[in-house]
């Protein structure tokens, strides 16, 4: 039996914790728990930390509501991946005199997952791959080219002003919507500044790229799926709930819409017997937009620096 606070080190799915840094400045300060798989529901993952006093989160894979906060008597240093996570109750931590901190990340590389998706859907690389793989016919389709089409971006933040330039990059015409300040975000960025129901009713690629808030939970509504072209694209590595599932899943059954990339789901990791996993018009991926080697790098490196903060009395990138 140990004294030392034990710190968990949750959905670690690739064993990269250890590997992305170093963690040798903690040693004889605290007892390292690496969880492999995702622990499960509030009562699973109440009963596997109890005993923890310093967690370390993966994103938003675990949330951290109020109900499960109360339940972890001996946490006092929840850390969680990245520079925000809307997945932890904020106030309820500081309530209970949990301490918040968060990590730095590197570079952009949900839009790079999200533009490699769309080049993949349309040239269908997948299928050629795989029918190249098995032995099959020399070629087997007919890609199509983004040149010419219109891309249509939801959210002019950070992410969305990246996939514009990509668009522009190869040769599309971007569209784009945002909440706040659409006219002077689409003029920097050289955009078309459309409403929603005519960039869903007139977009070759849809690309979703909105932080999930109260305000934003199913903004993509039914109605706006259903204004889509018969062969567009809906590509949504955002975050799930954004989106109509029932009524994505409903067009995609029925052919009304081309297609969809997906990176990320209402629930995670998704279950087996979902739709997406079986529709040949879903290319879907399991929510592997942030995880690059050098995003992985900077948050253990800074995980790790944030739990010797904590021990010295000096806590760093707290959050509030």
């Amino acid at each position: 039996m140990t004294d030392l606070p034990i710190c968990a080190i949750l959905d670690d799915y690739q064993d990269a914790a250890f590997a992305c840094a170093d963690w040798s400045g903690l040693d004889g300060r605290v007892t390292l728990r690496r969880y492999a798989e995702h622990l499960g529901d509030e009562d699973a993952v109440a009963a596997a930390l109890a005993d923890c006093t310093v967690i370390v989160a993966m994103r938003e894979r675990t949330p951290f509501p109020e109900s499960l906060l109360k339940r972890l008597p001996n946490l006092r240093l929840l850390i969680t991946t990245g520079a925000r996570n809307r997945s932890i109750d904020l106030e309820a931590a500081r309530a209970l005199g949990i301490t918040v901190c968060g990590t730095g990340s590197a570079g952009n590389p949900a839009a790079e997952l999200a533009w490699a998706g769309i080049l993949a859907f349309m040239r269908r690389l997948p299928q050629e791959v795989a029918n190249f793989r098995a032995g099959g016919p020399w070629q087997n389709g007919l890609g199509r080219s983004l040149q010419g089409r219109r891309l249509g971006v939801v959210g002019l933040g950070k992410l969305g002003r990246r996939m514009a330039r990509f668009g522009q990059a190869f040769g599309m015409e971007v569209a784009g919507w945002t909440r706040t300040d659409l006219d002077n975000r689409a003029a920097e960025l050289d955009v078309l500044p459309l409403d929603l129901p005519e960039l869903f009713a007139t977009s070759d690629v849809i690309t979703v790229q909105l932080a999930l808030v109260p305000g934003s939970r199913g903004i993509i509504s039914a109605e706006l799926l259903g204004r889509m072209k018969p062969d567009a694209l809906f590509v949504n590595t955002a975050r799930g709930p954004l989106a109509d599932e029932a009524a994505l899943i409903s067009l995609l059954e029925a052919g009304r819409i081309g297609g969809a990339v997906l990176d990320v789901f209402d629930t995670e990791p998704l279950p087996l017997d979902h739709p997406f996993r079986r529709l040949d018009n879903v290319q879907a991926t399991p929510h592997m937009g942030y995880v690059t080697e050098e995003n992985y790098r900077v948050y253990y490196r800074d995980a790790v620096e944030d739990i010797g903060g904590w021990l010295g009395g000096a806590p760093l990138r707290v959050m509030t």
